[in-house]
Order: C-alpha cells, then sequence, then structure tokens
C-alpha cells in the first residue's frame, strides 16, 4: 500500500440524539444542509480540497443512508485505488470486537486500517460541523512547531466559553491546560475537534488508553489530558472563519439560515473551495408569477406557487398557493398545502402539512421563555387545520384539527 503523508479519520458514528426526530432514522452527517447538501460534504470536501485523498469514515448509528450517500466516494473524487473514501464500521476481530465506546476507541479499533498507510500524520474530524478550512495549513503548522498533537481552536465570546472545551494556552499557542466546559474560563479559545497528530504519538496513547479500564476513550476526556499530563508538545490552531456546530435543532437551523444573511460569507459556489455533494438529476425549479419570495434559496425540483420569507426550500419541494412559509426549512419532497402556514419550523423529507394547518410561531415577547423551532419529522403528515405551537417536536401523524 503507498505510503501517504496524511491520513484523515471522520467520526461520524454519533447518535445525534438533540437532533431528535432529525436522526430517527439516519446518522447526524447524512443530514440534509444548505438546500442540496449533507453535512458530511463540508468535512470530505475541505479533505480532497487540503490535497489529502485517503478517508476512513468510522459509522455505527444508523448507517444505511449514510454509506449509500458517501458510496465510492466519486463527487468528491475520492474514488482512488491508492487510498481513497472507506466506510469503516465496527466489526469482529480475532481479539473480538465491540461497538465504538468513545472517539478515541473508535480510531484504536481500527489502527490497522491507518498502518496500511504508514503516514506521518492522522487529521480527526468530527461529522458534524459546517466549515470551510485548509486543513494544510494546520499540518504546516504541525510541522513547524514539532508538536505531538496539533488542536484546531476557535474563539468565541468569553459569555459563550462555559459551553465548549477551552484550551489554555501560552502566547506561543502552547497549550498547558484543557478544561471541559469550564464555569470561569480562563480563555476563550474553543475546541472545535479537530486534531492533527504525529502518528507515532497518537498510537501510543491510543494503547495506553485502551488498557486503562476506568477510561471514557474520549479525545477530549482522556487523550488530551493524558498527554498534557505527560508533557508532550501540544499546540493550538487558530481558525477565524465560519464554523458551526450543528448538534443542535436551533444551530442547525441557525446554519441553514446563515447562508442567507450577507453578512456571513460561507460562499459554498466559490469555484476555488468548492463543497461537493452528490447530485440528484430534477429539473429546474419553477417559481409561480403570482407567488411572493424574499430573500430565499429554493432548489431544483422545486414547484413555488405560494409565498416564501427567509426561508430554504430543499430539492423536490412544493409549496401550494396560498401557502406561507417563513423562516423555516422544507427538506427534501416535502408538500406544503394549499392555505398552510408554516414559521420558524423545520419540515423534515417527505412531510406533508395539509390544508389550512399551522406549523410553529414566531417569537414573542410573550412566549419567549417557551419558544423553540418546530420540527416535523419525516414521512409525517400533519392534518388539515391542525395547529402546532413553537418547540413541539412531532414524530408520529397529526390529525384534521388536532392541537398540539
Amino acid at each position: 500500500m503507498a505510503k501517504k503523508k496524511c491520513v484523515a479519520m471522520l467520526l461520524a458514528g454519533g447518535q445525534g440524539s438533540r437532533l431528535g426526530v432529525l436522526t430517527g432514522k439516519i446518522a447526524k452527517p447524512a443530514v440534509p444542509y444548505g438546500g442540496k447538501y449533507r453535512i458530511i460534504d463540508f468535512p470530505l470536501s475541505n479533505c480532497i480540497n487540503s490535497g489529502i485523498d485517503t478517508v476512513g469514515i468510522l459509522t455505527q448509528y444508523k448507517p444505511l443512508e449514510l454509506n449509500d450517500y458517501v458510496g465510492s466516494g466519486k463527487p468528491w473524487d475520492l474514488d482512488r485505488t491508492g487510498g481513497g473514501v472507506h466506510i469503516l464500521p465496527p466489526y469482529q476481530g480475532q481479539k473480538g470486537g465491540d461497538w465504538y465506546t468513545g472517539t478515541a476507541n473508535a480510531i484504536y479499533q481500527n489502527l490497522e486500517f491507518i498502518e496500511r498507510y504508514d503516514p506521518e500524520f492522522v487529521l480527526i474530524l468530527s461529522g458534524d460541523h459546517i466549515y470551510k478550512m485548509d486543513y494544510s495549513d494546520m499540518i504546516k503548522q504541525h510541522v513547524k512547531t514539532n508538536a505531538a498533537c496539533t488542536i484546531s481552536v476557535l474563539k468565541v465570546p468569553f459569555e459563550e466559553a462555559s459551553r465548549f472545551g477551552i484550551m489554555n494556552a501560552d502566547e506561543n499557542g502552547k497549550i498547558y491546560e484543557f478544561e471541559e466546559k469550564p464555569k470561569n474560563p480562563k480563555s476563550n479559545l474553543a475546541s472545535m475537534g479537530i486534531y492533527v497528530f504525529s502518528f507515532d504519538k497518537l498510537k501510543k496513547y491510543l494503547c495506553l488508553d485502551a488498557e486503562n479500564k476506568d477510561s471514557s476513550n474520549d479525545f477530549g476526556k482522556d487523550i488530551i489530558p493524558m498527554m498534557l499530563n505527560a508533557k508532550e508538545n501540544m499546540m493550538v490552531y487558530k481558525f477565524n472563519d465560519y464554523w458551526k456546530d450543528v448538534g443542535t435543532v436551533d444551530s442547525l437551523w441557525e446554519a441553514n439560515l446563515d447562508l442567507l444573511n450577507p453578512k456571513i460569507d460561507l460562499n459554498l459556489s466559490d469555484k476555488k473551495w468548492r463543497i461537493y455533494s452528490r447530485p440528484d438529476n430534477f429539473p429546474p425549479q419553477y417559481i409561480d408569477g403570482e407567488s411572493k419570495v424574499e430573500n430565499s434559496l429554493v432548489t431544483d425540483g422545486c414547484e413555488v406557487y405560494g409565498n416564501l420569507d427567509y426561508s430554504i426550500l430543499f430539492e423536490n419541494v412544493t409549496v401550494e398557493k396560498g401557502a406561507a412559509v417563513e423562516y423555516s426549512l422544507v427538506m427534501p419532497g416535502a408538500v406544503i398545502k394549499e392555505g398552510a402556514k408554516v414559521k420558524y419550523a423545520i419540515v423534515a423529507e417527505n412531510a406533508v402539512i395539509e390544508q389550512n394547518a399551522s406549523v410553529g410561531q414566531e417569537p414573542t415577547a410573550e412566549n419567549a421563555e417557551d419558544w423553540g423551532i418546530t420540527v416535523i419529522g419525516a414521512n409525517i403528515t400533519v392534518g388539515k387545520n391542525a395547529v402546532i405551537r413553537s418547540k413541539q417536536m412531532i414524530v408520529e401523524d397529526v390529525a384534521e384539527g388536532e392541537k398540539r
């Protein structure tokens, strides 16, 4: 097997329980994003744009749709004989095997895969972040500083720092302490869950971690603290562009609508740093002359006869006459029937909102404490004249006229 300078390992096995019904049947990285993408398109595109052509995708929870979507890796130019993309589910070996017990254990169980390429460096990525990043710059810094591990960080507002794993580093970027969600943060350098390891160091500490029966086998909780305690050279890599963890309903909704915000430059059509996806061959969208469409993104295959404002319609969505969609995401194949109102909501794939139904509410001073994004699950039907309030997670059909 040809030797590689760097192999990427993409952690895509998490259940995504905070996304509720949206990940009821699919892994979180396969969740649709931005009209025609899936979340996993971002790290895969970043890899090939950064010159990394060997990627292991570690799957576990509901992997079927993700496996089908990634396939041979052709849309990302990762269908290669000497490398390419590889799906790595947990497997039974001669010494036994088990579900991945944590992020570190998932990599540990696939050390044989990495060793096939004898890389100098291993890049560890998460499958639930939206961002564009040149990993080769991070690897260059890793080499220059002779680091055992380099961790990508993002400056966050100090008042939000207690929500993140925080890296405390000196003026040269050398990490001296890691704090998981500190109550009184000393710094605002939040870990992005993106690591570059020198492979010999990674292998050493994964094996030590595997021998510790009390370990939770997690990079943040176990591997990073163990390496710091051993006085390894750990460095931060400061990233200062757009990055969003889309692990919750609210953050997924926000990250999609960020595409409509002129102050945020994600530029998914940038020819110098394209985000690739698996194409579907739908006809061009049709927008009726009497409909009103403002500040919205309408993808191929959509038919719009009603009104849209600050919303994203994914592929093959229908919005009938007299229907209104505001501040919402409507995922592939969904139908919004005549007179229906959808506000501050996520309508999942192939759901049907029947005539004159009302889904979601806008935030007001009166409902501020109880307000949230409403989610309609995939293949769900919301009956005629039904009313679904804000912050509801609908996992079964709603009868005609029913109120939730």
